[in-house]
């Protein structure tokens, strides 16, 4: 299961209809790469295909592929803001370390 916190849910939301979006889900994924190995991406996307796992947080439709699913799994999407900036923040309980801004992880 992937859940987003009711204050990401709202800016997820905020973007979309800001973007002309509606309808679209959001693609959680994982990257290799980032200064701790592994890295997190998010975006809009209205297709999916047989191999990803669908979920759904407070109405928005989250789109996970397999591979990304095995490291994603449990996590958390929180929103953030603060005087260094604000964003998107995974609260993950397979990450074994995560690097100081929260954007890359081990696992």
């Amino acid at each position: 299961m992937i859940e987003l916190t009711p204050k990401a849910a709202d800016k997820v939301k905020e973007i979309r209809d800001a973007e002309g979006l509606e309808g679209q889900g959001l693609r959680v994924r994982v990257l290799g790469g980032g200064c701790s190995g592994f890295s997190y991406d998010l975006y809009f996307e209205d297709e999916t295909s047989d191999l990803d796992q669908l979920f759904e947080s407070h109405g928005i439709p989250i789109y996970v592929d397999m591979m990304s699913y095995q490291y994603l799994e449990g996590v958390e999407i929180d929103y953030v803001e603060g005087l260094h900036g604000a964003g998107f923040k995974f609260l993950n309980p397979q990450a074994k370390s995560t690097c100081g801004c929260g954007s890359s992880f081990s696992a």
